[in-house]
């Protein structure tokens, strides 16, 4: 394994915990290795006796305008639409789901505090380049000064940086006190929920960062933007709560005394002892599929007039609690909920309602930890990578493996993430790997310096947020800008 960079270690960085001015430093605590043909990827003659298993607009809150502060909202797009069949056709009785307009294209965010530093007193190349770099944050400052009068939640920052295809890593220097277990982006925002509340991370004006929730634990969540919602699992009873953005937004500006006087959230359908939930848009529908302790529930988007989640299919009295779920819609008609659970991975017929298996792995005794199901893209919906434990699987819904490998990671991940690069990355205590998700491979992976946990928080276009979590139980957030092309072009 090649060695490319060798940085300090981020105990050797000297920061600020200031929270009104908070900063993005590079990090120097990765080594990146590029790889090309992943030697941990093994063709299934030679795993065989490791996996082949037995198969066997309420509340008055609707879409407010940005008012040139908040983050900016991001229309949804529409797909072409298609006549929906068996179970779909029942959501024609609920009413037409999803909302127009036209998808935003984004440039990849650069914050114009974040500049390259110096990773060891001898380099020094690299020091005449933080030194360049500081000139330019100087003189960038002096021209956002005016607009950040105006507003320090949406200024719109410019890439002052040279353009670099090395991926890299970095960090926010605010620590949280409590750790941090989720995290959304609003517009270029960072929402992040913790074991004490719901904060906004500041990302396009001076870092700072609002409280805008307190005393609730958030272990879940997602932005929806063109709705005007934000979905979470929160709460001491880990209750399905959406929150109204323009009720979130009004918490920082105080300017609309009319959103103020109205109930900012709802809960949806009631819902207690949430595991897992996750939103999945199918033409112009927009699901949420939801595990329980020991049931599965499916809700939909209803617009205008109800404007909330609706309750379309209930599977109860499962035989094996699930851990983890998603919802696949075959060939465009039949919609099929896959969830994992501490065996294995199983499928609801949603038109039938009869569960069954489709991957479980015999050669591990213990119980298994799922970390996650990626429907495949060009499947039509039909194939899936199964991750659990440090393996993961290629099979169709209805059991059969469709590819000869086992996509087998470096060591134990505490934290697995499909990203829409047609990647998949995996956080271990030793090192993040970067693999593509169609063969297994190993595109590249950062050393730590030093074992430390990571957790995946959220992505977008080339951006992956991600948190560590210290001693003490003060957390930062981290991330990392990834490049496929100029990555296998090294």
């Amino acid at each position: 394994m090649l060695k490319v960079t060798d940085y300090s270690s981020s105990s050797d960085e000297s920061e600020s915990s200031d929270e009104d001015g908070e900063t993005v430093v590079v990090l120097p605590v990765f080594i990146f290795l590029s790889l090309y043909h992943s030697f941990l990827s093994l063709p299934v003659s030679q795993a065989e006796e490791r996996r082949r298993g037995g198969h066997t607009e309420s509340n008055g809150f609707g879409n407010h305008s940005n008012h040139g502060n908040l983050p900016d909202l991001v229309q949804q797009s529409n797909s072409p639409s298609a006549t929906p069949t068996s179970a779909l056709q029942e959501l024609g009785d609920m009413a037409e789901f999803g909302v127009g307009g036209s998808k935003a294209s984004f440039t990849p965010f650069v914050d114009p505090r974040v500049y390259q530093t110096s990773p060891s007193e001898d380099d020094n190349e690299n020091s005449a380049a933080a030194m360049f770099a500081n000139e330019l944050l100087r003189q960038e400052q002096a021209r956002l000064n005016e607009a950040r009068k105006i507003s320090v939640v949406n200024v719109n920052p410019t890439n002052i940086r040279p353009h670099s295809d090395t991926p890299e890593i970095r960090k926010y220097k605010k620590r949280f006190n409590s750790e941090i277990l989720c995290a959304a982006l609003w517009g270029v925002n960072l929402l992040v929920g913790t074991e004490n509340g719901l904060m906004l991370l500041d990302r396009s004006g001076q870092g700072k960062v609002y409280n805008l929730i307190t005393r609730r634990r958030f272990l879940q969540m997602d932005v929806l933007e063109g709705l005007n919602v934000l979905v979470t699992i929160s709460g001491k009873k880990n209750k399905l709560r959406v929150y109204y953005l323009s009720w979130l937004r009004n918490r920082i500006l105080h300017n609309d005394p009319e959103v103020e006087k109205k109930q900012g959230w709802i809960t949806v359908g009631e819902l207690e002892g949430c595991v897992h939930y996750k939103v999945v848009k199918y033409e112009r529908i927009k699901f949420l599929v939801i595990a329980l302790k020991n049931s599965v529930e499916i809700y939909a988007w209803a617009p205008k007039p109800y404007h909330k989640f609706m309750a379309f299919k209930s599977f109860t009295d499962l035989q094996h609690r699930p851990q983890l779920v998603d919802l696949t819609v075959e060939e465009g008609q039949r919609l099929k909920v896959i969830y994992g659970s501490s065996v294995g991975f199983h499928v609801i017929d949603v038109d039938s309602g009869n569960p069954y298996d489709i991957y479980i792995p015999s050669h591990i005794q213990s119980q298994v930890t799922p970390h996650a199901i990626v429907v495949l893209p060009k499947t039509d919906g039909m194939e899936m990578l199964l991750c659990y434990e440090d393996e993961g699987v290629y099979v169709n819904t209805y059991g059969r493996i469709t590819k000869d490998v086992v996509l087998q990671w470096g060591e134990m991940p505490t934290s697995v993430a499909y990203i829409h690069s047609n990647q998949i990355m995996g956080w271990g205590e030793k090192a993040i790997e970067i693999r593509s998700v169609e063969t297994g491979h190993l595109d590249g992976v950062f050393m730590h310096k030093r074992a430390q946990r990571l957790k995946f928080l959220c992505e977008r276009n080339d951006k992956v947020f991600f948190a560590s979590v210290r001693s003490g139980g003060s957390s930062q957030v981290f991330f990392m800008t990834l490049n496929r092309n100029s990555m296998m072009n090294w």
